[in-house]
């Protein structure tokens, strides 16, 4: 069975390029996250040419996956970052990337994370209050700089196809400037003589499932930006979806792209897509501890958790689960659940699964965003090593926590 170019079983093993993934955890132990290197390239390199009609220059999202060597590749393949935190951007200036080429967005900086951008030359802030534009101004003549690349984030009260938790476009969202507080900002540009006001910024949310809304938000920002003659760039952001479920295929972005292309001639474009370019290149790899038949349900216990994995938890987001050596039984339904005390932790309900004892190796599918970045040490679980497989060869890039790393 094969689930993309880089995870299949071969000789009935779950394999990830050329590297059985049981031989892997069998060295570094279980939970592991495990990225394909190759795939990460390939969906890189096939997002660039279903969206080469727009001419966009393309910055990874690092919130969705920070790992130093998924980054590393990714600036080696001829990406930029953007970045949410001050935290992000040393992970990406870490990685190698040139400062210019760091977007850095969020809707809460704080003033010393503006001063470390600055500080670092990033190539662009994307602003989304007034008073954080007065603390770029004060740190930009404090540095003696003269123009700071500003993009305006619009909030176009556009609600996007998408989980509540995900949608960032609407009049109730915390993030952007509505057209009016925008007009005024670009109307009175002498209060920010620091500023260079070239973009604005668009983002709707993420796991977008069409691409009406997206259109829609961005006619609004077209009929904004043609009375400002200095607005050169449009950031769009990212939201591209994947497919979490076997069988599902996420919509062409080729209609999206000729639609953006069309609308965005007269622009420079930058795309932020983070879970198109990693979902499907990553795994967590967990072990079953117990098996326990209750009420009339199986229950599958293993060693991840939501401390570890919290999507399904956090969005009743589903990841499908394969076990490391293929089987052929009949299947059963089964709750797979982990070890946290919350009734919460559970990463699978009624999942038609064979028949799983204590020791098995199972891994859930579509782990590669959302997934280490977004995970804590509740219930004081140290969290899990970062493998990496290039073709034949795998790492670990970064290790497993300890228990004394948590104090």
């Amino acid at each position: 069975m094969v689930f993309n170019a880089s995870i299949r079983y071969l000789h009935e093993r779950l394999t990830i390029d050329d590297v059985d993934l049981e031989s892997i955890v069998n060295e570094v132990g279980t939970p592991a996250y495990v990225y394909s290197l190759a795939r990460i390239r390939d969906n890189l390199g096939r997002l660039k040419a279903a969206l080469a009609p727009v001419h966009a220059c393309l910055h990874f999202s690092v919130k969705a996956n920070g790992n130093l060597d998924v980054l590393r590749t990714l600036r080696d393949a001829g990406a930029g970052f953007d970045c949410v935190s001050g935290g992000e951007i040393f992970r990406a200036l870490k990685a190698g990337a040139a400062a210019e080429d760091i977007v850095f967005a969020g809707v809460g900086k704080t003033r010393a994370e503006i001063e470390y951008a600055i500080n670092s030359g990033v190539g662009w802030i994307n602003a989304e209050n007034l008073g954080e534009l007065a603390h770029i101004e004060a740190m930009a003549a404090e540095a003696g700089l003269q123009a700071v690349q500003v993009a305006l984030r619009l909030n176009p009260q556009v609600t996007a196809n998408t989980h509540p938790y995900m949608a960032t476009g609407h009049g109730a969202a915390k993030f952007g400037l509505t057209c009016d507080v925008i007009r005024q900002v670009l109307n009175d540009q002498q209060r920010y003589p620091r500023l260079d006001f070239a973009g604005i910024h668009l983002h709707i949310g993420s796991q977008l499932g069409d691409s009406a809304a997206t259109l829609a938000a961005l006619d609004k920002l077209l009929a904004l930006a043609r009375d400002f003659p200095q607005i050169t760039t449009i950031n769009l952001g990212g939201g591209l979806p994947v497919a979490y479920r076997f069988g599902e295929v996420p919509p062409a972005l080729e209609p999206l792209a000729a639609e953006v292309a069309r609308r965005l001639k007269p622009y420079s474009v930058l795309l932020e897509p983070g879970r198109s370019i990693v979902a499907d290149a990553g795994v967590l790899v967990a072990e079953v501890l117990y098996v326990k038949r209750q009420a009339g349900q199986t229950f599958v216990i293993v060693d991840v958790s939501m401390a570890e994995l919290i999507r399904p938890a956090l969005y009743g987001a589903h990841h499908e689960i394969v076990p490391l050596r293929q089987a052929y039984d009949e299947t059963i339904s089964t709750q797979v659940v982990g070890p946290v005390c919350e009734s919460a932790d559970v990463l699978a309900r009624d999942r038609d699964l064979p028949p799983l004892k204590p020791g098995d190796k199972i891994a859930l599918m579509t782990a590669g965003a959302y997934g280490m970045t977004m995970a804590s040490n509740y219930n004081a679980r140290p969290r899990p090593p970062e493998v990496v497989v290039d073709g034949d060869r795998w790492w670990v890039s970064r290790r497993r926590e300890a228990i004394t790393d948590m104090i």
